[in-house]
């Protein structure tokens, strides 16, 4: 694992379309600005973690142990991002 120090307004690339910007820091929070394709899903772990359980469990495969990846519309988004999300 990379660890880096960033400032507010200073920002890091990952791979050639990713970019992240450290927007601000307060007490215990970093608020970060990610700009990334439309086809390359960005969640907080939290909720990446409920939508590979969700497509486990649509194929039949829970609770095998193995982290599935967020199925991607042609247009991005997760097909059950927008249900989890609105949850969390």
């Amino acid at each position: 694992m990379l660890v880096l120090s960033r400032r507010p307004g200073e920002s890091l690339v990952i791979g050639a379309d990713v970019r992240v910007k450290v927007v601000s820091t307060s007490g215990g929070q970093v608020r970060l600005a990610i700009d990334a394709p439309r086809q390359v899903a960005v969640h907080r772990e939290e909720v990446f973690e409920r939508i590979a359980e969700a497509n486990r469990e649509a194929a039949g495969l829970a609770g095998d142990g193995e982290i599935a990846s967020p199925q991607t519309t042609s247009g991005g988004a997760s097909t059950t991002a927008s249900e989890l999300e609105a949850g969390a």
